[in-house]
């Protein structure tokens, strides 16, 4: 793994012996990986091993759960986010989320896209705002289907359109990095590849860590993939070695089905 961490300018997030208690149960153990900038890191393993615990480590949304206790470091351009004097809501504005379900506002799907963006005053009302929201949904791909419905409500898009209008309103606020919790995992094939797809376009401007528990999805969109199990990351690498000569028998043994 050291020879993954010497090129400094490639690694976006570092964590570094990362620990993590919901109360006295130990949910992850001495993590230490670097997340590669402009890559597409997939995190797989068995429910409950940790992925999504660990994703939520990386923009401090685990800090909303009051039995959480974390130790060790989660680097970001040199800072240590944990560190004391980092307002955790300045992380979530770099560090964006999409999640499982898609969660869209109550809202227009215009006001979706540009409610953030105004409260942390990014934009003001006006042709500014009408920029952002129509470059925040061009590049999630959605655009062409809603620009003539933008007053309408976002809970009135099918399934697949609701997620690809919550990585716009990830995408409005400027982050650097976006994860994403199994964005696919509730949605038909069809949408699926829309997401997969965007995915692979987005990482030219972010840098994107996902949870999936579709192997065949890991294999399609990651760059580099992290196998975890019962709270340890037991393997790091090139998704190609991962799937096709993965040196620990673990990996080789859920990769081929034996257990997960």
């Amino acid at each position: 793994m050291s020879k993954k961490i010497n090129n400094i300018q490639e690694i976006k997030i570092y964590t570094k012996k990362l620990n993590l208690w919901y109360g006295k149960n130990h949910a992850l153990h001495n993590i230490t990986i670097p997340i590669h900038e402009n890559k597409i890191t997939a995190l797989i393993g068995p429910s409950g091993c940790g992925k999504s615990t660990f994703l939520r480590c990386l923009n401090r949304m685990n800090d909303l759960i009051s039995t959480v206790k974390i130790e060790g470091k989660v680097i970001i351009y040199g800072k240590n986010i944990y560190d004391k004097d980092v307002d955790e809501v300045s992380v979530r504005k770099k560090v964006g989320m999409v999640f499982q379900q898609a969660n869209p506002f109550a809202k227009s799907i215009y006001e979706n896209v540009a409610y953030a963006p105004i409260k942390h005053l990014l934009v003001k009302k006006g042709e500014d705002c009408d920029i952002l929201v129509e470059k925040s949904l061009r590049n999630a791909g959605l655009w062409d289907e809603v620009k003539d419905k933008l007053k309408e409500s976002g809970t009135s898009l099918s399934g697949g359109q609701q997620q690809r209008l919550c990585i716009a309103r990830t995408i409005a606020i400027r982050p650097e990095v976006i994860l994403m919790d199994e964005p696919t995992s509730a949605l038909d094939p069809i949408s699926t590849e829309k997401i997969e797809t965007l995915m692979l376009e987005l990482k030219e401007k972010y840098t994107i860590i996902t949870v999936t528990h579709n192997m065949q999805q890991a294999a399609r969109v990651a760059d580099m993939t992290a196998f975890f199990h019962l709270g340890k990351l037991i393997e790091f690498d090139k998704t190609e070695t991962i799937f096709v000569n993965p040196t620990n028998t673990k990996t080789e043994d859920y990769i081929t089905g034996r257990f997960g």
